[in-house]
């Protein structure tokens, strides 16, 4: 084989390889985009769903805010209404801006510092929801009694002895179980772009 066909060869050769490592990195790249969007739909669709109650509460009270006939039950009713139309968009939106970070720009190390910052303030957002909700369980059944029956439980202390207790631990154990399963999907998405990240600068 002469010298030219050899050179001829290993060009052809070496773009084969190439080519094949970028159609592997292109395939790494959507299985990672994969892993990580079904990883964000766990937590995605209960958010989703539990925006739309939310919704219903805050449209609930908005058409019966007329019944709320003193300071401290229309103080509780913008509060809370406040509460389940705001909370979800903020929430919804932080979410999905970590589901949208891009894998198409090469500079990986870039995208996992936006995740982790969209993150960071995901989780921020979750952990603030929480003290948020010790005013809901405050303002909820009120409203709701109010409403509904026509009657003021404000001042009915045998209520609140034990519907405030049982709720604060109810709110304490839900707190903990739905922090812990949105940090362990949030992180486990993270640790793939970290995989991606070092994958990309090994090569």
């Amino acid at each position: 084989m002469e010298l030219e066909e050899m050179k001829s060869l290993w060009s052809n050769l070496s773009k084969e390889v190439e080519q094949q490592k970028i159609l592997t990195d292109n395939l790494i790249i959507e299985m990672t985009k994969e892993r990580i969007n079904s990883k964000l739909n766990k937590i995605a669709l209960p958010e989703m769903i539990g925006a739309l109650v939310c919704f219903a509460g805050a449209l609930f009270i908005l058409v019966n805010f007329s019944k709320l006939d003193t300071w401290y039950f229309i103080t509780c009713g913008v509060f809370t209404i406040s509460y389940l139309i705001l909370l979800p968009i903020i929430s919804l939106n932080s979410l999905f801006k970590m589901k949208n970070v891009s894998l198409d720009d090469t500079n990986y190390k870039q995208t996992l510092i936006k995740f982790s910052r969209n993150k960071k303030r995901y989780m921020m957002i979750q952990k603030s929801s929480i003290y948020f909700s010790l005013l809901l369980v405050f303002t909820a059944m009120p409203l709701a009694s109010k409403i509904i029956h026509n009657k003021d439980i404000f001042f009915e202390s045998n209520i609140w002895y034990i519907y405030f207790p049982v709720m604060l631990v109810f709110l304490f154990f839900f707190s903990r179980w739905g922090i812990k399963c949105v940090n362990n999907v949030t992180q486990s998405s993270e640790d793939l772009l970290k995989d991606l990240e070092k994958t990309s600068s090994s090569n």
